[in-house]
């Protein structure tokens, strides 16, 4: 493959290919024709809102990153349901590991993320005259997004702002993609507003750009692929106990945390309507009052992960062992008659009766499925955090939250890091709070495996499974419906389009 990219002419790409539409768009170079030739600024601050939301949209499809980051994983999977969710099996090749070049969200992420960087890059510029916090929120969103194509691609191309599109843009190696963005953060905190737990966290402040250090440094090992280096493992540490000390801690009422009031945990959101992340799971008969039409019946989990909560492996019906972060099923009828956390099981309505399908059969959620594809409308376990009893469209949605810096902070210690607390003490700290094995039974010690287990049960449909599977040596392992294991996906490869249209960019080994 690496081959024939190379030798796709342009004239060749430009053509399509079954419904992929393989012709090169301004997006995949970053340029704006609206800019003259000699760059006079920007409007700062409107260019800074229009910044925003455009993560605003890329957080809240169940496309682009969401998608490479979960259905990539062995926590969610989207079967193929009869025509449903079929989509040219662009859900199927993320699960089973064989995405390519030419696939929708490799290729979308790639144009939307780099995009953010160039126009980022625009206000950041003195010559569009922002503000020192405007600046600093501007470099922030520079990191977030240069942070992500790192972590994504291993490579990050960049454009100046004086930089037409007769320039091919240059190329940052992922380590000096890494340096970019610490460079970025660390530039910014001193000029970012300092807030605790409020309501104005869909915007960049200290604690944010601190978490995304801590993220950066825990990860660092593998973008550079080198040994763990002790001294970055006490930077998490150090970055992770700055933003406690603006006041962000650890939530009781573990659902609770994903409404959209203000609560202790949250260090960055954004207005992005949760719809998605409700409805993509639950069948076509649950609604609600603002969602009628019901649910999509697409994503659900693998009941490997959902094995990884106590409990009732079979049962998910209030007092069936679970622990809190599992949630729960209600059979009588309350927030309308739709559990939390993962679904398995008969469902029930809001009058607290049994459900059933489109066809009559029960609406009963199965732990298995026949595979990718063949599935009918009740097969798989389905997984909810964002509940419709809070709004079925509600425009908050979770980015940074306080446990995973928390948990961040025990695997840094775990893996060296120095601080006057213990791996173990945070983590049954954090169990304890979730109710897990019953709050009687504290872990007595830690590997490996307990802690990416505990991410998985803390965090799961929070963005970040993958990141954390490639950390701990498991991406490239078989689990169900998967039995790629090509070790090179670690890494997307760099959409075919942008490969053409910029020879400094070269080709992820493999593709």
């Amino acid at each position: 493959m690496k081959n024939f990219i190379k030798l796709l002419s342009i004239s060749v790409l430009a053509t399509s290919v079954g419904c992929t539409d393989l012709e090169i768009e301004q997006t995949d170079s970053n340029f704006d024709e609206s800019l003259s030739s000699e760059f006079q600024g920007v409007d700062a601050e409107a260019s800074l809102d229009g910044l925003y939301n455009d993560l605003r949209g890329q957080i809240q499809t169940q496309e682009g990153l969401y998608a490479l980051n979960e259905v990539s994983s062995d926590e969610l999977l989207v079967p193929t349901r009869g025509t449903d969710w079929g989509d040219n099996g662009v859900w199927r090749n993320l699960h089973d590991h064989n995405w390519n070049p030419l696939h929708r969200d490799v290729v979308n992420t790639w144009n939307s993320f780099n995009q953010n960087v160039y126009r980022a890059t625009l206000i950041i510029d003195s010559r569009s005259g922002a503000s020192p916090e405007q600046v600093a929120e501007a470099k922030f969103l520079r990191a977030f997004s240069t942070f992500w194509i790192m972590d994504l691609y291993g490579q990050a191309p960049f454009r100046t702002p004086d930089e037409g599109p007769d320039v091919n843009p240059s190329v940052k190696t992922r380590a000096e993609a890494l340096d970019f963005a610490v460079q970025d953060l660390t530039e910014a905190l001193a000029d970012l507003p300092v807030s605790g737990p409020s309501a104005t966290l869909n915007r960049a402040s200290r604690a944010a750009a601190n978490y995304l250090l801590a993220k950066i440094h825990l990860n660092k090992h593998i973008y550079l692929d080198a040994a763990v280096d002790p001294a970055d493992m006490t930077l998490v540490v150090d970055y992770v106990d700055a933003i406690a000390a603006d006041g962000f801690a650890l939530d009781s009422g573990y659902f609770d945390i994903f409404e959209s009031d203000v609560d202790n945990e949250t260090i960055l959101f954004t207005t992005s309507e949760v719809g998605p992340r409700i409805w993509n799971t639950l069948h076509y008969r649950q609604n609600s009052p603002d969602n009628e039409g019901g649910g999509w019946n697409g994503f659900t989990t693998l009941s490997e992960f959902y094995d990884t909560f106590e409990g009732d492996p079979d049962v998910n019906y209030p007092g069936s062992g679970q622990e809190e972060r599992r949630g729960y099923v209600p059979t009588d009828g309350s927030t309308l008659g739709i559990g939390y956390g993962f679904l398995i099981g008969q469902q029930f309505n809001e009058n607290g009766e049994a459900m059933t399908d489109r066809i009559g059969n029960d609406l009963d959620f199965t732990r298995e499925l026949p595979g990718l594809l063949g599935n009918n409308e009740v097969t798989g376990i389905r997984v909810i955090k964002y509940h419709p009893v809070n709004g079925g469209f509600t425009g908050h949605q979770i980015v940074f939250r306080y446990a995973d810096a928390h948990l961040m902070k025990a695997e840094a210690i775990h893996r060296g890091g120095t601080s006057s607390e213990t791996a173990l003490g945070l983590i049954n700290e954090l169990r304890a709070m979730r109710n897990a094995n019953g709050n009687t039974q504290p872990l007595t010690a830690i590997t490996d495996q307990d802690i990416l287990d505990e991410r998985g049960r803390e965090l799961y449909g929070e963005f970040w499974r993958r990141n954390d599977q490639i950390r701990f040596g498991k991406f490239s392992e078989e689990w169900q419906y998967k039995t790629n294991t090509d070790a090179f996906r670690v890494l997307f490869p760099i959409p075919a389009t942008a490969i053409i249209s910029n020879p400094n960019l070269v080709q992820n080994d493999g593709y």
